[in-house]
């Protein structure tokens, strides 16, 4: 059989795209309960954002004055009034876990609450779109003057908004490198082009990314790169609160005139009149009358239009609500709403923001503000002297957190009738060797330890000991003194 035998035309049709092409969304401006709340958000965590930085914090002589700071050159993040060195880490975990079990929380109660809210691409695209509706107009004008060729007063228009969103951008990265420097001295630098090199990268890459995802994404940051969607379809249950169309009130659906006519004559019409409003108001395009979708991000604002419409007609509001699957599948067999929020999932949740929470705490209320690290030497583990006797060698670091100059005094205790030389100090206070160590540094001793060998097969434990001559803080390090025997 030939080729030319078997051909078909259908196979030189072109194939349908991938993707769907993107469908420019226009979206309109409400007003209502979730939308003040939206704006309240939107202020609060602008405002902080912002204007932290420039918040002054005394923590003393020696020490920065701004409130939070991250400050990489020193190899320290300030907090108010806590101080987290490099070997902290371990706050930083817990904060990563309390976030996540939040997030969590957030999800087995209201579904992508946190998406519609406070995650900081809504946040931003909120400001962008109102700053674009503020230029341009609301929905319908936008529309048109986009369906028209181009001209010169809608040139200026676009020109005008797109110059304030690279403000907005440019002030966003600016500030975020205002995090790890001093404030004010950053801003006075940067206008003077004598701040590093590093700075004005760091601002350029944070104009660029905000712009062009608050501004030119907006919806598909949402709907193709972010990963918690899908995630959160993935956690969620019938219990969680989602926004959704009460289709079992709502259907079937037709105009007010339809429906009043449907009525007089004893046939079933719901309240909603397919006015579409909804779906104008949605920030990512979603048709919420069609289920649960992933575009969702769960903020409220078609419950606000639809109220609104419900309202202006004399129907109740709330066609479109935060509801659950189960209060759905009740009303269909003519039970009442429940509401559970105390369930396995969130009690876990809970417990554990409570009990990372609580170490934190806890850490924080009775750690010292030095710390003490012992390290043996490897190489040779002990040394066996001309008497018979073993040494054992240390490196002792001690690392002062202060602002200020410390004294501490020294102790090795847990073996009987050793020797102990402490090469580094600097006199006895209370008949124990004692250091200096500066403001915000470390300083090491070196400690050797002299015992006789008396054969045992199990290492004997040392424990080191610093005392805070100031205020009597003591903080300790254990270690092990190594003999021929103690060596498996």
């Amino acid at each position: 059989m030939s080729l030319a035998s078997t051909f078909d035309p259908q196979l030189d049709e072109p194939e349908p795209p991938l993707y769907a092409a993107r469908k420019q969304i226009y979206p309109q401006a409400v007003k209502g309960f979730y939308r003040r709340i939206k704006w309240s958000l939107l202020i609060v965590t602008l405002g902080i954002y912002y204007f932290l930085p420039f918040l002054r914090w005394d923590r003393g002589p020696n020490a920065p004055n701004q409130a939070l700071l991250i400050d990489l050159p020193h190899r320290r993040a300030y907090f108010f009034f806590i101080e987290i060195w490099p070997q902290e880490v371990y706050y930083l975990t817990g904060l990563l876990i309390i976030a996540a079990m939040t997030l969590f929380l957030m999800n087995a109660m209201a579904g992508r609450i946190w998406c519609g809210y406070l995650c900081p691409q809504t946040v931003w695209t909120d400001l962008f779109m109102a700053v674009e509706r503020m230029i341009e107009g609301d929905r319908r004008t936008r529309m048109q003057r986009d369906a028209q060729p181009m001209n010169i007063e809608t040139f200026s228009y676009k020109l005008l908004k797109h110059a304030i969103w690279l403000i907005i951008a440019w002030w966003t990265g600016g500030v975020w490198v205002l995090y790890f420097a001093d404030a004010p001295t950053l801003v006075k630098d940067l206008l003077w082009y004598e701040a590093d090199p590093i700075a004005y990268i760091s601002i350029a890459i944070l104009t660029l990314t905000t712009y062009v995802f608050a501004g030119l994404m907006r919806e598909q940051v949402c709907l193709y790169m972010c990963p918690w969607p899908r995630i959160q379809a993935a956690m969620t249950d019938e219990y969680a609160l989602n926004v959704t169309y009460r289709g079992d009130r709502g259907e079937p659906r037709m105009s007010f005139k339809k429906a009043a006519q449907a009525h007089a004559v004893g046939e079933p019409a719901g309240d909603c009149i397919d006015c579409q409003q909804c779906v104008a108001v949605c920030p990512t395009g979603v048709d919420i009358r069609h289920g649960a979708d992933l575009g969702c991000i769960q903020c409220g604002l078609c419950i606000d239009a639809c109220d609104d419409v419900m309202t202006k007609i004399g129907r109740p509001p709330r066609l479109i609500a935060y509801d659950t699957e189960v209060n759905l599948k009740r009303r269909k067999e003519g039970l009442g709403d429940i509401f559970r929020p105390i369930r396995a999932r969130t009690v876990l949740y809970i417990a554990i923001i409570g009990l990372v929470g609580g170490i934190m705490v806890y850490a924080l209320a009775t750690r010292a503000p030095f710390t003490l690290s012992v390290i043996h030497d490897r190489n040779p583990i002990y040394v066996k002297l001309s008497d018979g006797h073993i040494r054992n060698a240390y490196t002792v670091r001690i690392a002062n957190m202060l602002p200020t100059q410390q004294g501490f005094s020294l102790d090795v205790d847990g073996l009987h009738g050793a020797h102990i030389e402490i090469i580094g100090s600097e006199g006895l206070v209370e008949g124990r060797p004692s250091v200096s160590v500066g403001p915000d540094q470390t300083r090491e001793l070196r400690v050797l330890v002299t015992a006789e060998d008396e054969g045992d097969d199990e290492p004997a434990h040392l424990e080191f000991t610093i005392h805070d001559l100031a205020d009597g803080h003591t903080t300790t390090a254990r270690d092990y003194f190594r003999t021929p025997h103690s060596i498996h």
